[in-house]
């Protein structure tokens, strides 16, 4: 079951983030949806940023992740993610 509470996610992962941010690097995001179903998206990351305590993504076209709902970036997975 996937929690609503907010787990802080892996600093490396994050790191990988910020560079393809910087790098306005498109990338394939895996990540669990509002209805908690498996969705890919491909896209660049415009944005990082934190608000109430928890950590998003927003990409070029305005969609936002929650960094913890992530399950893997150009098939890269975020550590501890089933």
């Amino acid at each position: 079951m996937i929690s609503n509470n907010y787990e802080p996610i892996d600093c490396n992962f994050y790191d990988l983030l910020e560079a393809a941010a910087t790098l306005k690097k498109e990338c394939i995001i895996d990540f669990f949806n509002a209805e908690f179903r498996e969705q890919q998206i491909l896209s660049r990351i415009k944005n990082l940023f934190t608000e109430n305590k928890e950590e998003y993504m927003e990409l070029e076209n305005d969609t936002l992740i929650r960094l913890d709902k992530i399950i893997a970036v150009n098939g890269k997975k975020l550590p501890n993610v089933c």
